[in-house]
């Protein structure tokens, strides 16, 4: 085999493979999870469209959450607070240093402030959003909280 046909075979992998990658990401789904804190709500938009509703708790007095635009910087099945006694945090979605979207056993207060200023979910609706996020992937998805 000359050289000019192994350089043509290692070309056309190259593009085939660029071509899959490429299909690969572009199939992945944009993703939203829109938080309203005056509302204490969190909507769940895939590719423009709602999709979900929840019930959310987000910082109580003195402890507030963070307001903006973010992306998913870590993601955890399982999570222990390290400043909080060790509380869990199951399915944990962190945004922006140790502020994270997680479920809480605290469910009767999901509605109303009640965090030390993460965003906290249902158990089962955060393992949802937590699959969701995990499938479009963290660069497909945007956390965004507003007042």
């Amino acid at each position: 085999m000359t050289v000019r046909v192994c350089v043509m075979r290692y070309l056309c992998l190259l593009m085939f493979l660029f071509v899959m990658s490429s299909a690969e990401a572009h199939s992945k789904s944009k993703l939203v999870a829109k938080v309203d804190i005056s509302q204490q709500v969190m909507k769940v938009i895939k590719n423009g469209r709602v999709i979900r509703r929840w019930p959310v708790s987000t910082g109580r007095k003195r402890f507030r959450t963070p307001t903006g635009s973010y992306r998913p910087t870590r993601m955890y099945v399982y999570w222990e607070s390290r400043k909080y006694y060790r509380s869990p945090m199951p399915h944990s979605i962190f945004f922006r240093g140790g502020y994270a979207i997680h479920g809480t056993n605290e469910v009767r207060s999901l509605g109303r402030p009640a965090s030390h200023g993460c965003i906290r979910l249902h158990p089962a609706n955060a393992r949802e959003l937590f699959r969701l996020v995990k499938a479009s992937g963290r660069s497909n998805t945007r956390i965004v909280v507003q007042r």
